[in-house]
């Protein structure tokens, strides 16, 4: 009987010695759950805060774009306000009609310039694929 309380013995330190182990690999499960609880959070806050900041600029990209699209009328008004007469208001008109003539005018000449310098770009390119096709072949 007494070999029998000895292998019970060394069973119950055996099962001890498991149950330690387990709540040691339980400890250790907790803390890397923590570990990586706390990776998260960390990570998920910076990604809130780069969301909020993104969604900021984009609103005020978006209220750039706005202002831009919907020119002032109040400044335009209080412009044409200030005119005393018909022939002030013609005169304006005049000016502004001008001004745009002188403009479209100035887009049309960049247009023109932009499209021979890529004409003249084009051809040198050419040339010089020529070039270096002819030097390889020799």
């Amino acid at each position: 009987m007494s070999q029998e309380v000895v292998g019970w013995l060394r069973e119950v330190k055996d099962l001890q010695q498991q149950v330690k182990a387990a709540k040691a690999a339980e400890q250790s499960a907790h803390a890397s759950t923590d570990n990586w609880r706390k990776r998260y959070e960390i990570e998920a806050e910076q990604r809130r805060t780069e969301t909020l900041a993104l969604q900021k600029t984009i609103a005020e990209l978006q209220a750039e774009i706005d202002r831009l699209k919907n020119p002032p009328t109040v400044e335009i008004d209080s412009e044409i306000a200030q005119f005393q007469t018909v022939a002030e208001l013609q005169a304006k008109l005049a000016e502004v009609w001008s001004d745009r003539r002188q403009l479209a005018e100035d887009l049309k000449a960049e247009q023109l310039s932009h499209a021979q310098t890529r004409k003249n770009l084009t051809t040198a390119l050419g040339d010089t694929v020529d070039m270096l096709s002819k030097l390889k072949q020799t």
